[in-house]
């Protein structure tokens, strides 16, 4: 009888360590890892790399305008415009993405300024620029002047005196927002100062425009980014 019992426990404690095995011993391996950070700016659900070219048009049924003040209606209206840039960090959420600004045109400007009869054309000087985009309320993009030098914009009139170029310098910060349900981004009143020209050139220019839907066009289909 004792003989039975000792061999009813030996055979007990080993199914119950053989269980214990099975259950509680599983390799390293099998064991979920962290969840991967969610970098700053995604499209397609992919993260957006370091490299990547984005690109962006003048939001449907929109125009980039830049107004002699911030109120009014009066300057250089252009119907069609291009962002170009370059990602160049993409952090893990939440953060602050950077990208350099490579480009920046203007096409089919009109004005209604007296005495100037049409746009020969209006241009960005000193890129390439930086840009910031900051997961953070509202979305917040910031622009900076780049190494090249302090953000510059360049019209050139025809008027009935001739032709006249009128060039400005950013003056403060240039700010806008993100917008994810557009994939855009705006810009509303940024103010330049003259910096150069003819004395009749207004002495400020107020500009606005919204660039979206922003896409990433290295990635396969280019799709949009969206800031996380």
């Amino acid at each position: 009888m004792r003989l039975r019992r000792h061999r009813a426990a030996i055979v007990t404690a080993t199914f119950a360590a053989t269980a214990a095995l099975a259950l509680g011993a599983a390799p390293a391996s099998a064991a979920p890892g962290p969840a991967a950070a969610t970098p700053v700016l995604t499209a397609g659900g992919v993260a957006v790399a370091a490299g990547d070219a984005l690109a962006a048009p003048l939001a449907a049924s929109t125009r980039a305008t830049f107004y002699s003040t911030a109120t009014s209606t009066t300057g250089v209206t252009c119907a069609t415009s291009q962002l170009a840039a370059k990602v160049l960090t993409n952090p893990a959420a939440p953060g602050t993405a950077t990208e350099s600004l490579t480009g920046l045109t203007f096409g089919s400007c009109t004005s209604n300024v007296t005495g100037v009869t049409s746009v020969r054309s209006l241009t960005v000087g000193n890129l390439p620029h930086v840009i910031a985009v900051d997961d953070g309320p509202g979305l917040p993009v910031t622009l900076t002047g780049g190494s090249a030098g302090p953000i510059q914009a360049t019209a050139v009139l025809n008027s009935w005196f001739g032709t006249l170029t009128c060039t400005y310098q950013l003056s403060g910060a240039f700010t806008g927002n993100a917008d994810n349900a557009a994939h855009s981004m705006a810009f509303r009143n940024e103010h330049f100062a003259k910096s150069g020209g003819s004395s009749l050139c207004p002495a400020d220019g107020y500009f606005s425009a919204t660039y979206g839907p922003v896409t990433d066009t290295t990635q396969p289909g280019g799709p949009a980014v969206l800031v996380n």
